[in-house]
């Protein structure tokens, strides 16, 4: 078929718009196909999260239900072991615990004789426990033996050291231990540990000074005290075994001594200090024993040459023979015998607890005369200085008794004032505590 003219235009026409309205209508088609397809993604999405919830939902309840690991047991402190405890009637109580020992002993001051001992007495918790009883006022160091090992009480901060030896210890109240009670209402003096050096025996070494209270805020000078320990001991001994400072802190505030400097050195002529402190010093290739030897008898020169002029120069010490006091006890006894009697003059005041004249090697008999005639020239020579005290004390069970009686037979025949003091007891520091409480009183009066 032709078409021409008109009829052309008009099916061209209607051909254009059903073309177009098919392509419209095609169109529609497809998005409302793709519209369906991502409605039912979304739902299928949607059905899929639901899903996934309803899954997990009933992990999460068995994870409300799964049981929970046990708590961790809270720490709590054992109860208290109270041990030594001080009884109102003066008995005292000792307790260790151990569910293992099979034997618990307990060695203490208050028993006679050396070495003695009493059993603690086990119950059914694994509680070892002892009273004993009533105790005289005093301090008293004790130990336990636990299946044959010896120990301090893990239970009581109070322990002591003299030397190699450690002890636990308590005072019993009283008018008798009054001294040593540490006192709050009491003022204080203060321990220094001071090095020094010293040219005799070529070390540098340590002391203790006590300075009395008021010392640090005052200009004033005082009076020196020298206070030497025994063998076993060290600077130490005088402060921890002996009390010192509260003795002399009890006795300044009651108006029984006056304030004075109390030095305390370390009496081994080869040591530093105290060994659980100072390491030993090397002895140019000799240790121990043969260094010991080398030193004997230059601790006393020492004392008088290096110790005696570093305290005057470097404390506010009054100088003089009558603001210097020196005593000892056992070997600062014999410290204090060679040193008066070596520097008459040099001290006024003089005490010897428990320590007399000792041959400490055999003699001949040529060499004791020569001894004897050499002291006697010596202890002239200290009567003549003006001393103004010499105070001799020992016990009655010392072992070194009959050398105090040696002492004593020496100086009464040189008509040689002294004051003598015989207590009860032994080689002990209960002894010289009581020595040290008489004997200060009575300095630089």
């Amino acid at each position: 078929m032709i078409l021409t003219g008109k009829h052309e235009n008009h099916y061209l026409h209607r051909y254009k718009y059903h073309y177009g309205e098919c392509i419209q209508l095609n169109i529609k088609t497809k998005i409302n196909t793709i519209m369906k397809k991502s409605y039912m993604f979304i739902l299928l999405k949607g059905i899929a999260v639901i899903m996934l919830l309803i899954l997990v939902r009933p992990l999460s309840a068995q994870d409300t239900v799964r049981p929970q690991p046990r708590p961790r047991p809270v720490f709590r402190m054992p109860p208290r072991i109270i041990s030594p405890e001080i009884l109102p009637d003066k008995k005292v109580t000792f307790r260790v615990y151990s569910k293992e020992a099979e034997k618990v002993t307990v060695s203490g001051e208050w028993l006679p004789g050396f070495g003695a001992s009493e059993a603690l007495v086990r119950n059914d918790t694994g509680m070892f426990s002892l009273t004993v009883g009533p105790l005289e006022p005093e301090l008293y160091g004790y130990t336990f033996t636990v299946d044959g090992v010896g120990m301090i009480d893990p239970d009581n901060v109070q322990v002591r050291r003299d030397g190699t030896r450690y002890q636990s210890f308590f005072i019993i109240p009283g008018p008798e231990s009054d001294l040593y009670l540490q006192k709050n209402e009491v003022p204080h003096g203060t321990i220094s540990k001071v090095w020094y050096r010293s040219a005799v025996l070529d070390m540098d070494r340590r002391v203790y000074i006590y300075t009395p209270p008021g010392y640090e805020g005052s200009t004033g000078k005082y009076p020196v005290f020298y206070l030497l320990h025994g063998a076993g001991g060290d600077e130490d001994a005088w402060t921890n075994m002996g009390r010192e400072a509260q003795i002399m802190d009890n006795l300044i505030a009651q108006g029984k001594a006056k304030p004075m400097i109390v030095v305390m050195p370390n009496g081994n002529a080869n040591q530093a200090g105290a060994q659980n402190e100072v390491p030993p010093v090397p002895g140019q290739g000799e240790q121990g024993m043969a260094m010991y030897q080398r030193l004997a008898g230059k601790f006393e020169a020492h004392l008088v040459k290096d110790l005696v002029p570093f305290i005057e120069k470097n404390f506010r010490a009054q100088t003089g023979k009558d603001n210097r006091a020196i005593a000892g006890l056992s070997m600062g006894g014999a410290h204090t015998q060679t040193i008066t009697n070596d520097n008459p003059g040099m001290f006024s005041y003089i005490g010897v607890f428990s320590m007399g004249i000792m041959n400490m090697r055999q003699q001949s008999a040529d060499e004791a005369a020569k001894i004897e005639k050499e002291r006697d020239a010596k202890i002239e020579a200290l009567k003549s200085s003006g001393y103004k005290l010499y105070w001799i004390g020992v016990g009655k069970d010392d072992f070194v008794y009959q050398s105090v009686v040696s002492l004593r037979s020496t100086l009464d025949k040189h008509s040689f004032k002294y004051i003598y003091r015989e207590s009860t007891g032994g080689h002990t520091w209960a002894n010289w505590r009581i020595y040290l409480s008489e004997f200060a009183p009575m300095l630089f009066k």
